[in-house]
């Protein structure tokens, strides 16, 4: 009987310190906020409303950018528009975000890039105006700029 209750002992201290450790585990990094909306001109290809969403894991961060405003002009395939997004950091400089990812859409459908992945670090402060979106379609570039700053605000990473 002696051996039961030393058993039960030894799991009940165990469990207790599983559950204190996922209690004291540190939290993923977060991004504030996590979307924002900017004015986005594209020049001859248009131009509207954008959402900018943000994620982040640690030092790895993601965009995705979704329009309405801006729309397919041909129907694309999956991963066919190669996406480059460059923010600007709040203390000077810029930081990219690159991939080609894109779900597939026909013509006439609002236009989504990402999730575009890139680097950030602690306190990194991110804002689209003066930076740009340039997406490559079957060779033909468009480059899309913000007329005005981000609205809530610039991303500032964790």
């Amino acid at each position: 009987m002696r051996g039961t209750r030393s058993g039960t002992g030894a799991a009940l201290a165990a469990g207790t310190l599983a559950l204190t450790g996922l209690v004291l585990a540190p939290t993923a990094a977060a991004v504030a906020p996590t979307s924002a909306t900017i004015d986005a001109d594209c020049g001859s290809f248009g131009g509207g409303a954008a959402t900018l969403t943000a994620t982040q894991d640690g030092t790895a961060a993601t965009i995705t950018v979704n329009s309405s405003a801006i729309t397919a002009p041909i129907g694309l395939g999956e991963d066919s528009i190669a996406s480059t997004l460059t923010l600007v950091k709040a203390g000077g400089g810029t930081t990219v975000f690159t991939a080609t990812e894109n779900p597939a859409m026909d013509a006439g459908d609002p236009v989504q890039v990402g999730p575009l992945p890139g680097t950030v670090a602690s306190g990194d402060s991110l804002e689209a105006y003066g930076g740009s979106l340039t997406m490559t379609v079957f060779g033909i570039t468009i480059t899309c700029t913000a007329t005005g700053p981000q609205s809530p605000g610039p991303f500032v990473f964790d």
